[in-house]
């Protein structure tokens, strides 16, 4: 926390010094303020009177500085010349990335930018691409024991498809990431095509979708297929060419991991067949499906008990920025593909009945995941809601 303090301080200090601040020193500062207070992002958003900084931690955005209007371009054109994009370029959106690393340090953060023109001038937003210290592990992610054993066994196949779903930002891509780390031995070549990159992993080799000269999902799997792998991850199922490779793919012996914006586990099998893939394929390939979110963990500093309903709540404190939160965790449901929702999918069954077939298996459904972190004081009852709602 006194970190923190002391970052934003620093940006307050160089604003303090008016047409004598260095524009540099403040991005600096701005970095350095989000990575102490675990920010995920940072928004730089242009308004008719001024610079409004956001940022989001633990996936709610907050609001810490309004910079004058004065230096608005000044601060565009320093996060464009550190991503390498056209300064000159102020009608289209540019995306880049650049490597920082903190003074007198052998630390760095990779950070990813997105500019886009808006009405009020061009805004940019810096993904921090924060290394995870030590390896992820499920449990730590916030799987059950349960859950893990399913997925660890679905892991054991030699083919097959595993997907993740959720919306952005549900923690689809650590998923996946962490049951990678689980695959990586040097018995077995794993190639993954994304977009972005995330996170360079030691022994795998990571292909990055350039559309610019046609390296899409559907023809880096195409290419993928030619460099002698067994296990692929694709970074996302966008569409139904994609998905068709993808769904081959599983099917001549390749072990393949991806994800899928659907709502929940089940209804990521009829999506597929919306996509075109016959029913008969999608029964034969998907071995299991995971649906997530990510809820705001209670800060462990001022975690109480509520008197009234024996759960537990954040009272806010110094560690926590009065958020009552610190960290997130998620929370999931991991639907397996047994024989009888392959029957199910065989006759087109809809979703609600696929997911009825799964609880009666042993899924343990996404919120009744969320409530068992509830009663354990993980995470709080409106947090859950909050997250469910969205």
């Amino acid at each position: 926390m006194k970190i923190a303090v002391a970052a934003t301080r620093l940006v307050e200090k160089e604003l303090a010094r008016g047409i004598d601040l260095s524009i540099v020193a403040l991005i600096n500062g701005l970095i350095f303020e989000a990575h102490a207070l675990r920010a995920s992002d940072i928004h730089i958003d242009p308004t008719h009177s001024g610079v409004r900084i956001r940022l989001r931690i633990d996936g709610v955005l907050h609001e810490l500085h309004q910079f004058p209007k004065s230096i608005h371009n000044e601060i565009v054109s320093r996060i464009k010349v550190l991503s390498g994009l056209r300064t000159d370029e102020h009608t289209a959106s540019q995306d880049g990335r650049f490597r920082y690393r903190f003074p007198d340090s052998i630390e760095f953060l990779d950070m990813r930018v997105s500019i886009v023109p808006t009405y009020h001038g061009e805004n940019a937003v810096l993904r921090l691409l924060v290394k995870q210290s030590g390896q992820q592990t499920l449990a730590n992610l916030g799987f059950s024991e349960s859950d893990q054993t399913k997925l660890l066994a679905a892991l054991k196949r030699p083919s097959g498809m595993l997907l993740a779903t959720g919306p952005t930002g549900s923690g689809k891509t650590t998923t996946l990431y962490t049951l990678l780390s689980q695959l990586n031995v040097p018995e077995v070549s794993i190639v993954t095509i994304e977009d972005p990159i995330e996170y360079s992993i030691d022994g795998i080799e990571q292909i990055q979708v350039n559309s610019r000269s046609g390296l899409t999902f559907a023809n880096g799997l195409r290419s993928i297929l030619r460099q002698d792998p067994n296990i692929i991850m694709v970074g996302e199922i966008r569409d139904s060419e994609t998905a068709s490779i993808a769904i081959n793919t599983a099917l001549t012996g390749h072990l393949l991991l991806s994800t899928l914006h659907t709502s929940d586990a089940a209804t990521t099998l009829p999506r597929l067949l919306d996509m075109g893939i016959d029913a008969y394929l999608v029964s034969s390939t998907v071995t299991l499906a995971v649906g997530q979110r990510l809820v705001r963990k209670i800060c462990r500093a001022c975690k109480v008990k509520n008197i009234d309903d024996a759960f537990y709540t954040g009272a806010g404190c110094d560690v926590c920025q009065g958020s009552g939160y610190q960290g997130r965790v998620s929370i999931n449901e991991v639907l397996v593909a047994d024989e009888k929702i392959q029957a199910a999918i065989l006759r087109r069954a809809p979703a609600v009945e696929l997911k009825a077939l799964a609880i009666t298996a042993g899924m343990t459904p996404m919120f009744e995941d969320g409530m068992k972190k509830v009663r354990s004081g993980d995470t709080t009852i409106e947090e859950l809601l909050r997250v469910i709602h969205e």
